[in-house]
């Protein structure tokens, strides 16, 4: 798949056009959205998961356990809808939208349709984008205080329980051993270890940046001792 190609740019278009729909009915009273976000999520995970099985004993390694943060983040959304969970809702919008949206705009993909890794990565990557939006702008969800430092200790949990693994099994959950093998923002971030460096610093700044549009009303950017 050519990137930023017409396959690539109408798939975008496919994923926007589809969240915006969700988004209007949830908003006009309609109950329905929710459900189908929260399936999706579930048939999403499957589906991709199903994929990867079908290819050799390294590649189905590397996406057997949810390590991958679009895989994380995939329960999280599911979670996050059905619940309401405050964690789960400020994960899957700062990790939606911080990760998974970049992943969406540059994929780590050479398949295109109708080859079934292509309908899978976009389909888990873009219900997960699209349900990060969801959460604010259809149910009025919120962050509470302290959102930033508290995204920030997930950061480093995830990173260090993925890097870990990956050391112990030889898998590569996160591209935190090895840069993608079709070209990605990381390659402009020199070489392991010092683009995981950098990768935490873009991490921190993106999240940062999602989270500006509440910092008038909501004070996310440190704990209180309400929250702690």
């Amino acid at each position: 798949m050519q990137l930023f190609g017409a396959i690539h740019l109408s798939t975008l278009a496919v994923i926007f056009l589809t969240g915006a729909f969700l988004i209007a009915m949830q908003r006009r009273g309609n109950r329905w959205p929710l459900g189908i976000l929260a399936f999706l999520n579930i048939i999403s995970y499957s589906y991709n998961q199903a994929v990867y099985n079908t290819f050799d004993y390294q590649i189905a390694l590397d996406h057997i356990l949810p390590l991958h943060m679009c895989d994380l983040v995939a329960f999280l959304a599911g979670l996050a809808l059905i619940t309401r969970h405050p964690l789960a809702c400020e994960l899957t919008y700062c990790w939606g939208l911080s990760g998974t949206l970049q992943a969406l705009i540059t994929p780590n993909l050479s398949a295109a349709p109708p080859e079934p890794l292509f309908f899978s990565f976009f389909l888990h990557h873009g219900v997960i984008v699209m349900t990060a939006i969801f959460l604010p702008t259809a149910l009025g969800w919120r962050p509470r205080p302290g959102t930033f430092p508290r995204i920030l200790i997930c950061n480093q949990i995830y990173f260090t329980i993925a890097l870990s693994v990956n050391f112990l099994v030889d898998t590569n959950y996160g591209f935190l051993l090895r840069k993608p093998s079709v070209p990605s923002l990381l390659d402009q971030l020199g070489d392991w270890p010092t683009y995981l460096i950098w990768l935490q610093f873009i991490a921190a700044t993106l999240m940062g940046i999602v989270l500006l549009p509440f910092s008038r009303s909501i004070n996310v950017w440190r704990f209180s001792r309400t929250n702690v």
